[in-house]
Parts: structure tokens; sequence; C-alpha cells
């Protein structure tokens, strides 16, 4: 399979965050993949947040493309990340992102 953006979706203040994000799905649940919920594009536009929020049923992965920002992580450490890093969130852990500069900050998203 071989697939550009499947669709795009702007979304206001996520999971309680501030300002907005996009995100531009690859793959989503709906397409079968076994053991794969979504791998996505995410833009957090400048001065966004994605709120801290708990992955019960799965874990996620944030691999930062462009940009620098806040990964707030488990034990809500605040830790600098920037481009080439990667996050890692455990089934059972919560997480949360911040874009606190003038530019937007690009990660890759795997949900599984």
């Amino acid at each position: 399979m071989i697939r550009n953006t499947k669709s795009q979706v702007v979304i206001q203040n996520c999971r309680g965050g501030v300002g907005s994000i996009e995100i531009h799905n690859k793959i989503t649940k709906e397409d079968l993949v076994d053991g794969l919920s979504l791998f996505a594009k995410v833009v957090i536009h400048p001065h966004s947040t994605i709120g801290y929020h708990l992955h019960t049923d799965d874990a996620e992965a944030y691999y930062l493309l462009e940009g620098e920002g806040v990964f707030l992580n488990h034990d809500k450490e605040r830790i600098e990340v920037k481009a080439g890093d990667l996050c890692l969130i455990k089934k059972g852990q919560s997480h949360g992102f911040e874009n606190h500069s003038d530019s937007e900050v690009q990660i890759i998203a795997i949900v599984y």
C-alpha cells in the first residue's frame, strides 16, 4: 500500500490543551492494520499544546521531524525535545506536549 494523506483534521484545544493542531492521517484503525491504530503527521501550531492525557488501551510514539517543544512524561517531568528525538508513551502512561515557540512543531505519531 502506498498512500498520501488519507485525511486532515484540525483540532482545537486537543486533549484539554490550548491552540490548535493538525492531524494528517496516513493509517487509522479503520484500515485494519494489525496492532496499529494511527500513523499520522501531526503539526502542533505555535503556542499550542496537547493536554496531558492517559493511554489506557494503547501506547504511542512521537518522532519529532521539525521544531522544538516540551514533552510531559508519565511522571509529569517537563523535558525539552527537538527534531530527531523520540518520545515513547507506554500503555497505562500519561503524557502531553507543549509548543511555546513562534514556529510549528511537526511529528510523526504512531498509536499501537
